[in-house]
């Protein structure tokens, strides 16, 4: 489902990068993109160093201009979305919708790890749909973890990268954030699957918007703190959303990310 599913990239693109949606780009997912994206720029800013091309960003130019266009967005439309929804709704109530879009999520997962005939992964995220739509009422209440149900985290760009598809250049896609040619067209294909696509346009629309403003607001943490350590905050959120991508094609993990709805977080 579209929505911002790394500091940028690991913290817009989820809720480890199951979703990415519209303007949470900016910010990088979330989708969900962006959002990813987010949490790993964040963890890798307190190692700033110079400037250097990347030969996986031959784009760069026209990407920095989409980057300031979304970044605008999330300034302007995205982050103040975010706060007020930090400051309206209770946490119990954000972690179940939260819980319910990752849920949503899982389905993708599901079908991405059969895709790439991993059958223990796939039968695990199955079990994890079918225990937290039931006993987790429709997947508010996250029953599969404490049960020691494992969550995987697939997507159709790495099902093609799996079978030897190239990444192709970086892309920063309008309102989607940090992705590449090949991720770029898994992202379509996962949309062509998520669950929340089948819905009618009113009941879909209102799914994404409110995906996209709660992914968004889990990460306002790691944008602040992207903005204080980051000399350029491109190339951080580029390295980070590469690094990420390389990472779980190698070995179909990434590092977890801090909560950032915490104020604060050790040094």
């Amino acid at each position: 489902m579209p929505i911002p599913h790394d500091l940028l990239a690991s913290a817009m693109a989820d809720a480890g990068g199951r979703r990415r949606t519209p303007v949470a780009a900016c910010a990088g997912t979330t989708p969900w993109g962006l959002l990813r994206v987010l949490g790993a720029a964040a963890c890798l800013a307190g190692c700033a160093t110079g400037a250097q091309r990347d030969p996986a960003d031959p784009l760069e130019p026209l990407n920095r201009v989409t980057w300031r266009v979304n970044d605008a967005l999330d300034r302007t439309i995205a982050q103040p979305a975010a706060r007020t929804w930090n400051r309206a709704v209770p946490r119990p109530l954000r972690t179940g919708v939260d819980n319910f879009f990752a849920n949503l999520g899982d389905v993708t997962v599901m079908v991405n790890d059969f895709a790439q005939l991993r059958f223990e992964d796939g039968m695990s995220d199955l079990m994890r749909v079918a225990v937290n739509s039931t006993f987790g009422l429709l997947g508010v209440l996250d029953v599969a973890t404490p049960a020691g149900i494992a969550r995987h985290d697939q997507d159709f760009g790495l099902t093609l990268g799996h079978y030897g598809v190239p990444g192709g250049p970086y892309l920063v896609l309008p309102l989607f954030g940090p992705s590449s040619l090949r991720d770029a067209a898994g992202f379509g294909v996962d949309q062509a699957v998520a669950p929340a696509n089948r819905a009618r346009p009113r009941v879909r629309n209102s799914l994404w918007v409110t995906d996209f403003v709660s992914t968004r607001a889990r990460y306002l943490n790691a944008t602040n703190l992207l903005e204080q350590a980051a000399l350029d905050r491109y190339l951080f959120v580029r390295d980070a959303d590469l690094g990420r991508r390389r990472s779980q094609l190698e070995d179909g993990k990434e590092p977890a990310l801090p909560d950032y709805e915490k104020p604060e977080h050790p040094p």
